[in-house]
């Protein structure tokens, strides 16, 4: 497990940094655009990228490319592995140059089936075209990007992909303080540093893959017997990808109907819960994929089912104390981060409302990072499809059903459910398939890391009740002294009783 730790904190590391640099981007956002209508624009505008960005890049290209090119490399050497990424690499950037074309031509109409609550104010939906097609020319650099970090993680460097983002955040809080004078509005800077954030992510991939010895030409795309490969395994996982994606946009779509704010309001709260999953989550899943990948191609299953129980393990280990937090001082942590300029106390309750319902997902968030790595690795990139697909059924229909009676707060209580039930179902078929099976170790950690969670909350609860005066009535020091006393606290009480209670904190133990 050391190993395993070891490259989980040089991965969380870099995201931690990127996170931290995100909530000073987010402070700023807050500050200039609160929770209005070039808010709600700018938002939907970054997320449609994203959205794409997740289908092509990342999660499901991840997962045709890593086993593949890991199996090429152990075979068959650097060079024959180079050549496969090249011609990856060819076929990637034709197909998003078509994608690019097309979104650009059809953006106007596209917004209507997007955020079709925009069209009912007229300025909102304008400003939401304009910065998309803005922010949509990152789609294609960050897929390279994708491509060159899924290259560099199989050869055991993952520091450039993990700190590539970080140059996204810069770009974003030099565009706000630099750009926003310049342009008609603070959301007109921050899409065109989204654009410019995709060019210095590319270059920066691009310069570290010649440091590995690893440069990769670009060549003349053809349908080679790699390439039919490679879709014939990446097709299930972009579907899946596709699935998951789908619900996302039910979430934008969904949050367009609601008064204005309300996307933004879930921005916010998200921005939160994607701090231990970025760092957490999904530095865990980048590390386990190539690690079980490798093992695997090398016959080697007892490797493998130790990584991923220790993976499952420290997933618990670093994210309980994290969704406990966000259940109990959620709103003290939106007062502090986020309370200035145009952001105000409303805006930070509602937002703290949705990060409660996001805090009761985000074990689920995290595990389904741990659970799937055990498919891919095999090439079964069909069966996370098929549970994807049922989640994002009970997720949109949680979210119509919710939305009624709660609100903005529906949509992300969907979402957390919905997760729960993707990893359970995980979880399950891998342990009736044979292919995972709890130690002795981490059956023996789940009721006390449980126990352990419990205890924090209660002690941030109590710890809230006492210093509530300087979170809510006091100056920003105050405040940032608060929610610093009730996240020790928190932390504190939780890994002091999971010690009591024998939970291993050793990695090679």
């Amino acid at each position: 497990m050391a190993g395993l730790v070891r490259k989980v904190a040089s991965v969380g590391g870099f995201t931690l940094a990127s996170r931290v640099l995100g909530f000073l981007r987010d402070v700023l956002t807050a500050q200039y655009l609160g929770a209005g209508p070039i808010a709600d624009a700018f938002f939907v505008a970054f997320r449609l990228p994203n959205h794409f960005r997740a289908l092509f890049a990342e999660g499901a290209f991840n997962a045709a490319f890593v086993p593949m090119f890991s199996g090429v490399l152990v075979q068959d050497g650097r060079e024959a592995a180079r050549r496969f990424a090249e011609q990856i690499l060819a076929f990637l950037l034709a197909a998003q140059l078509a994608l690019l074309v097309l979104f650009l031509l059809i953006m106007p109409w596209f917004m209507y089936v997007f955020a079709p609550g925009f069209a009912d104010e007229p300025a909102k939906f304008e400003l939401a075209v304009v910065f998309t097609r803005i922010t949509f020319p990152y789609l294609l650099f960050i897929t390279l990007v994708a491509l060159m970090g899924a290259v560099l993680n199989s050869l055991d460097r993952f520091t450039a992909a993990a700190a590539a983002p970080i140059l996204l955040n810069l770009c974003l809080i030099g565009a706000l303080l630099g750009l926003t004078p310049l342009l008609p509005s603070a959301g007109h800077a921050l899409a065109w540093g989204t654009f410019l954030a995709g060019i210095a992510e590319f270059l920066y991939l691009v310069w570290d893959c010649r440091r590995a010895g690893m440069s990769l030409r670009l060549v003349v795309p053809r349908l080679s017997p790699e390439i039919r490969r490679f879709l014939k395994v990446f097709g299930p996982a972009a579907l899946g990808a596709g699935i998951v994606q789908i619900s996302l946009f039910a979430d934008t779509l969904i949050a367009s109907f609601l008064p204005t704010g309300s996307v933004s309001y879930l921005y916010y709260a998200d921005r939160l819960n994607q701090l231990p999953l970025g760092v957490i989550g999904i530095a865990i899943g980048t590390v386990l994929l190539p690690e079980l990948s490798r093992h695997l191609k090398r016959g080697d299953g007892p490797a493998a089912s130790s990584s991923q129980n220790r993976a499952i393990e420290l997933s618990l280990l670093l994210t309980l104390p994290a969704a406990a937090a966000f259940m109990v001082i959620a709103e003290p942590m939106l007062l502090t981060l986020f309370k200035r300029g145009a952001f105000d106390v409303a805006d930070a309750h509602a937002s703290a409302q949705a990060l409660i319902a996001y805090g009761f997902g985000l074990p689920a968030f995290v595990l389904i990072r741990s659970l799937v790595p055990g498919f891919y690795a095999r090439g079964d990139t069909a069966t996370p499809v098929r549970v994807a697909a049922a989640a994002v059924a009970a997720n949109i229909a949680l979210k119509l059903a919710l939305i009624g009676p709660f609100a903005h707060v529906g949509v992300a209580l969907g979402t957390s459910i919905s997760s729960w039930l993707n990893a359970l179902l995980l979880a399950w078929l891998l342990r009736r398939r044979g292919l995972f099976q709890a130690d002795v170790r981490l059956r023996r950690a789940l009721p006390r890391l449980c126990l352990a969670t419990l205890g924090a909350a209660a002690a941030m609860a109590a710890g809230r009740h006492y210093v509530g005066p300087a979170v809510f009535l006091g100056v920003l020091t105050e405040r940032v002294g608060a929610l610093a006393l009730l996240i020790g606290i928190g932390g504190g009480a939780f890994f002091l009783i999971a010690l009591a209670l024998g939970v291993r904190f050793n990695p090679r133990a």
